[in-house]
């Protein structure tokens, strides 16, 4: 079927475009009105975002397993949507006031709620959507894209509303949230399986994996391979990319709203072109592979770090800051196509929420503390180039240790 005429096509791509609107409406400047509205110091910031970090890796282990036993199964989707609706009225009513009165007591009522319907969420959706391209015969890519566009137009708007008042951000992010909660009322993907006999052919062939089969994936070496490549990466690229770079970036400006407002233009022009690169990345990866593309990807992240480090002007650090739409794009599909070229790909929310997210996560939760401490006594510069040098080390050991793009046999 072309994938204009598939209708699981535009709803995958729908869900997509909704839930990264609605994520990026209070999580594109979450950092900055942490530190800038809160008041939180950047110690205080990496507690905030380690605990998010741990609340994540639980809800990524629960929504990985269950959506492998669920397979195109929408409870577990169901579930975190609701969550979504409620994230202004909780942002604003309870998890601001903690914050400001009783900063530990908000940290841990905040990362389960967060974590839930977003900080795990886009892991939970973005396997969701992957597994639907595949048994639904159209490419992931081009439907991710549709998240990309979406998290660059809220960016966008975000960035001006944020200027007024963050409110507006949250309650704009539940409004997006209903959206996304009527389209996965909507969407029935077993109808359309009953229609097309060849489609259903491919549903049926994989069986529902075993719990035993989920747990072997923790005894494979070549799984905890792919853990440390993703901890010495992306965890450290994540921390510098959400934790500091919001806040570096506008000090660059006299005015704080200046900052919040061109850093939202730029954000939402960063995530236009990640949304392009979205559409060409799998063909630069299935030309030279799962492997090759990852290690393109870190290297992406330790230009554009470094460079943070060395550079001192406004419009270069601009330029630095749309690598980040080449990284993602090659990042994300290249560990999906890893994942499914060297693993069961039964298991791919498992692989994908718990060998990706939850191991980017665990690295976050252990350094982001450590990284704030640095930065509250050295400072932008040497915290980016501290960065840049450990992915750069973590980069040449897994030239050696990546496994080379075979698929699996399966038993």
């Amino acid at each position: 079927m072309n994938m204009m005429q598939n209708r699981n096509y535009w709803f995958s791509s729908g869900y997509l475009i909704t839930f990264y609107a609605a994520w990026s409406l209070w999580w594109s400047f979450y950092a900055i009105w942490l530190k800038s509205k809160i008041g939180l110091s950047g110690e205080q910031l990496g507690i905030v975002y380690a605990a998010n970090s741990a609340a994540a890796m639980f809800f990524m282990i629960f929504y990985g397993i269950i959506q492998d036993k669920l397979q195109i199964g929408k409870a577990v989707i169901t579930f975190q949507s609701i969550v979504m609706i409620l994230i202004g009225p909780f942002l604003i009513y309870v998890y601001e006031p903690l914050l400001r009165n009783d900063f530990l007591l908000g940290v841990c009522i905040g990362a389960p709620v967060l974590s839930a319907g977003f900080i795990s969420g886009c892991a939970l959706i973005d396997s969701f959507i992957e597994r639907i391209s595949r048994l639904f015969g159209f490419e992931f890519g081009p439907a991710r894209f549709w998240g990309s566009f979406g998290y660059a137009a809220a960016t966008f708007v975000a960035g001006i509303l944020f200027g007024i008042d963050p409110h507006i951000n949250f309650w704009m992010a539940s409004g997006v949230a209903v959206i996304y909660f009527t389209i996965n009322l909507i969407f029935k993907p077993k109808q359309e399986l009953s229609a097309n006999n060849e489609t259903q052919a491919v549903i049926q062939k994989p069986t529902i994996p075993t719990m035993s089969e989920i747990l072997s994936l923790f005894g494979m070496k070549k799984f905890w391979l792919f853990v440390f490549f993703i901890i010495g990466t992306n965890s450290f690229y994540t921390i510098y990319d959400q934790q500091l770079f919001p806040n570096f970036y506008t000090r660059f400006f006299d005015k704080p709203e200046d900052g919040y407002q061109v850093y939202g233009y730029l954000n939402s022009f960063q995530v236009f072109l990640e949304a392009t690169c979205m559409i060409l990345a799998p063909f630069f990866i299935n030309k030279v592979g799962a492997k090759k593309s990852l290690l393109v990807a870190a290297m992406v992240m330790i230009c554009r770090i470094s460079l943070s480090a060395t550079l001192d002007n406004v419009y270069l650090i601009s330029l630095v800051k749309l690598f980040h739409a080449i990284e993602t794009p090659l990042f994300i599909l290249a560990v999906f196509k890893y994942v499914v070229g060297n693993f069961d790909e039964r298991l791919s929310s498992t692989l994908y929420l718990v060998g990706f997210n939850i191991s980017s996560n665990v690295g976050v939760i252990v350094l982001s503390w450590l990284v704030g401490k640095l930065f509250d006594n050295t400072g932008y510069s040497t915290t980016f180039y501290v960065l840049a040098s450990i992915v750069l080390f973590i980069l040449i050991i897994a030239i050696f240790t990546l496994s080379d793009d075979k698929k699996t046999k399966q038993p």
